[in-house]
Order: C-alpha cells, then sequence, then structure tokens
C-alpha cells in the first residue's frame, strides 16, 4: 500500500493556479490510498491518536467519486513519520493490536462527543 497525503490547508482553492481540478475540500485533509490492486482511494483524515502501547494510529474514512462516505466504515492504520517529516502507514497485521488500536479510537470518539455534548472544544 503507498499513500499520499494531501494538505488541504496548504490549497488557496484557487484551482486555477495549480492547474487541477482536484475538488480538495479545504477544511479537511485527505490522504489517497494505493490498494494492492493499484486502484486509488481517497479517504478524509478523521484523527491521529495514541493507543496505550505507545504507538500512533490514523483513522481515515474512506470518501466516494462525490467527496461523501455512505457507510460510515472508517480504517486504522499505524501512523508514523519519517526521518524527512513525511508521514508513513502501516498495516496493522495483529489482531490484538488492531484491538487495541480500535479501542483507543471508539474512547477518543467517546471523549469527543463527551466533550462537544457539555460545550467544550
Amino acid at each position: 500500500m503507498d499513500e499520499t497525503f494531501t494538505q488541504s490547508a496548504a490549497c488557496d482553492g484557487d484551482c486555477a493556479s495549480c492547474g487541477s481540478d482536484c475538488g480538495i475540500d479545504l477544511s479537511q485533509p485527505t490522504v489517497t490510498l494505493t490498494l494492492d490492486d493499484d486502484t486509488e482511494l481517497v479517504c478524509a483524515v478523521v484523527n491521529i491518536f495514541s493507543a496505550p502501547n505507545g504507538k500512533e494510529y490514523i483513522a481515515l474514512l474512506p470518501l466516494d467519486e462525490n467527496g461523501e462516505n455512505q457507510d460510515g466504515e472508517v480504517y486504522l492504520y499505524r501512523y508514523s513519520e519519517e526521518q524527512s517529516g513525511q508521514p508513513a502507514l502501516a498495516n496493522i497485521e495483529d489482531d490484538e493490536e488492531y484491538e487495541l488500536a480500535a479501542d483507543a479510537f471508539d474512547e477518543m470518539l467517546d471523549t469527543m462527543q463527551f466533550d462537544e455534548m457539555n460545550g467544550e472544544e
């Protein structure tokens, strides 16, 4: 799997200036995953978070051709940064590690929902 991160905030929204018609939502950074069968899948970055094992993970929301997610499915990958500062993703191969990452993601969502209900940002 290969990935290309798009830092939406770096885009000024004027597609004519860069010659692209990417349709990027400026408020949401994205990752384009190249899957094993060479298909590309654009995903919104939900969050980067830590788990109790000390590793970092990234939650990605796969988007359809209209930039929407119809089924609510979220992909979790191990996250790191190379020495150059470039983000890197790795598959989570171990079931125990995946459960740990999924639990940490669920806990993060619960905390965000609790904060939102209490008017905190």
